[in-house]
């Protein structure tokens, strides 16, 4: 078997385990949170079952729908499993490394949130119109803020090849505890929680009109374009949750072609990311839900940590 097909074959069994994991995820924050308030909460394999659910269900769709409304689910799932594809979950050495730039990840993201945006508001509906101007402010304020983060992280490491960048940050064993990283780390954190729509910027657990972003968009979907809508989400938190902690945490990667290695690295990662859901669950449970018109202020403060951070990149030369 040449280099070729170990890489290709790789890339599909770390993209099959990183997209099966993508509901346990939120299964975890969840559970993490209801122990947080004192409450038993729903069981931690509850995603699995809500997509399960969701797939025997018919679809009611509403009769101003164009193809864009029905397309935007294969649109975003397609998209987020492209980008699982190419992100280097378990192995930086066997990757799609000639492909796998940040900057394509973040075409691939944005892709999709287009799509959402434009299938809101495609039903007429009054929730969808308010949501898509919600999640478009948010966006826009965002991902500048997430661009320049990985601008820091490609002067720092010389590459936007997440490939190169895993490699290089494998080799330096306290990578985090520099100032610029330190700075980086903790900008990426909140654009993250951000963008997968948790507290304080959104709240996935309540269809509030004053409150809720992500939840207003996909109101009219239901049956199996809810579940691929869900699971679309599921990735894209599982995807952003990967880029952390492989990035400042990348050790036990695995660099040879053997089961064994194969294994320990799948177990490590499976580890790591478990680990953050957990903080993730932590930090939501320990702060409440902000005005929507606090939330710029709340992503400002990401925007001025990720300049920071180059600011000290290049004082350091």
């Amino acid at each position: 078997m040449n280099t070729n097909q170990e890489i290709l074959i790789i890339s599909v069994v770390q993209t099959i385990v990183l997209i099966a994991l993508a509901p346990l995820i939120s299964g975890v924050i969840k559970k993490v949170k209801a122990v947080c308030q004192f409450r038993q909460g729903p069981p931690v394999m509850q995603p699995y079952y809500d997509l399960i659910k969701y797939l025997k269900k018919d679809s009611v769709v509403s009769e101003t729908a164009s193809w864009l409304f029905f397309a935007t689910p294969y649109v975003m799932l397609a998209a987020f499993s492209l980008a699982a594809f190419f992100i280097p979950a378990i192995s930086y050495k066997f990757s799609m490394s000639p492909v796998a730039d940040i900057i394509l990840i973040f075409y691939l993201l944005a892709l999709a949130r287009f799509f959402l945006t434009l299938a809101a508001m495609d039903t007429a509906s009054a929730f969808g119109g308010m949501a898509s101007s919600r999640e478009m402010m948010v966006c826009a304020i965002a991902e500048p803020a997430l661009i320049l983060s990985f601008m820091s992280i490609a002067i720092t490491q010389k590459s936007t090849n997440l490939a190169n960048i895993m490699s290089s940050a494998a080799g330096k064993s306290f990578m985090l505890f520099s100032a610029e990283n330190l700075f980086v780390f903790f900008a990426l954190f909140l654009i993250v929680i951000a963008e997968t729509g948790r507290v304080p910027f959104d709240n996935p657990a309540t269809h509030l009109e004053l409150t809720m972003i992500h939840e207003g968009m996909i109101l009219e979907y239901s049956g199996k374009y809810l579940a691929m809508i869900h699971l679309a989400a599921y990735i894209k938190q599982a995807l952003l949750f990967t880029l952390i902690v492989n990035i400042f945490f990348p050790y036990y990667m695995m660099t040879t072609y053997t089961l064994a290695a194969f294994s320990a690295a799948a177990a490590v990662f499976i580890l790591k990311i478990l680990i953050f859901s957990i903080i993730v669950g932590v930090f939501e449970s320990s702060i409440s839900k902000s005005r929507l018109f606090q939330v710029p202020d709340l992503i400002g403060i990401s925007f001025v940590l990720a300049l920071t951070s180059i600011i000290t990149n290049i004082v350091k030369g």
